[in-house]
């Protein structure tokens, strides 16, 4: 079938449209080429045609859409972002992006959608009190952060908490802007498939790397950014005090995650169903430093005890539903896709 891409020439969405290719499917790469992700024209992903215009022009829209069976939208301006002054670049990329898409895809009568979320929906992730059961806790407060006090605390007693596994119904509670964007795009996709009978698989895409990662901007992930460090000879900084944990998952998983929810629409019924697209095996940001230095021969990261507003400390995904409903799991460990993308090339 034909499939169109938004972001396809993107790190993640290139990836996609290889993959999809290589399946067989009539592939249609559609990208803005916006410069925080772009800093020289790239080629066409292989098997993929490349259009070159924004999600945000309808026109444009309207006429990639011919003839095509399906989309997966994965363009989006991601990342914590600079400042606030950032805040309309991201509505206006993410949100208003998507509501342009949708409209058009309900006048062209697509409904099949596979939509790029993230796990910044969840804000911090699953948490038990010893007292007081599962918890979700507080913002964390500046003052704690500045004085060394990381870990959050149980909201009605203070007490110590214990991290656990985030599903797909857990609550949303976004703590910074693109993760706000980022629930504005699935309540807009989750609207869009009542009114017209749509299907919307939502990928919430936990910390994605690999080869191809954009490297030396305010918009890239970690990994990035220590690898970009490490090769200026640099030592990779790492906030707070290095424990916090996340899931980190490769690019190539990913890009199988969307086939596999792209497969699941065939027959699926209509509706909005997410999923967490996680490898299951956590690692502290201090871990995923320290293996990457070793990889590249680099100076030993150092902690900074600094911090940044809107970030959590620790979320990790259950990728059970993955699994049984779409026969997705990861298949490249940390360790092996670090060693990988030591010396992966990135994207300038």
């Amino acid at each position: 079938m034909r499939v169109l891409v938004t972001g396809g020439a993107g790190f993640i969405g290139s990836q996609v449209c290889q993959v999809l290719a290589g399946a067989g499917h009539d592939v249609v790469a559609f990208d803005a080429l916006l410069p925080a992700a772009h800093r020289s024209p790239p080629a066409a992903p292989p098997g993929a045609r490349l259009l070159v215009d924004d999600v945000r022009d309808a026109a444009a829209v309207r006429a990639a859409l011919h003839g095509v069976d399906a989309v997966v939208h994965q363009a989006a301006m991601v990342g914590m972002g600079v400042d606030l002054a950032d805040l309309p670049d991201y509505v206006g990329c993410n949100d208003l992006g998507t509501a342009v898409l949708l409209a058009e895809l309900a006048a062209a009568g697509v409904t099949r959608l596979v939509l790029a979320s993230s796990m910044v929906v969840y804000g911090e992730g699953a948490y038990s009190c010893a007292e007081h059961g599962a918890v979700r806790p507080d913002p964390r407060a500046t003052a704690d952060l500045a004085a060394g006090r990381f870990e959050p605390g149980c909201p009605r007693c203070a007490a110590p908490l214990v991290p656990g596994l985030v599903d797909e119904d857990a609550r949303l509670e976004p703590r910074s802007v693109y993760a706000a964007t980022k629930v504005a795009q699935e309540h807009l996709a989750a609207a869009w498939a009542r009114e017209c009978g749509g299907s919307v698989v939502a990928l919430r895409y936990h910390n994605v790397y690999g080869p191809g990662m954009p490297r030396d901007t305010p918009y890239s992930g970690v990994a990035a950014i220590f690898r970009s460090a490490l090769e200026a000879r640099r030592p990779p900084r790492v906030f707070e005090d290095g424990a916090q944990r996340r899931d980190f998952v490769h690019v190539r998983d990913v890009a199988r995650a969307n086939a596999a929810a792209l497969d699941s629409t065939v027959d699926g019924a209509p509706g909005f169903r997410a999923y967490n697209v996680a490898s299951g095996a956590p690692a502290t940001i201090g871990e995923v430093a320290t293996a990457l230095a070793d990889a590249m021969g680099g100076p030993a990261p150092v902690v900074t005890g600094g911090f940044r507003a809107g970030d959590v400390r620790h979320i990790v995904a259950s990728p059970g539903r993955a699994a049984a409903e779409l026969g997705f799991r990861a298949g490249i460990d940390l360790a092996t896709g670090l060693a990988e993308f030591a010396s992966a090339p990135l994207r300038a």
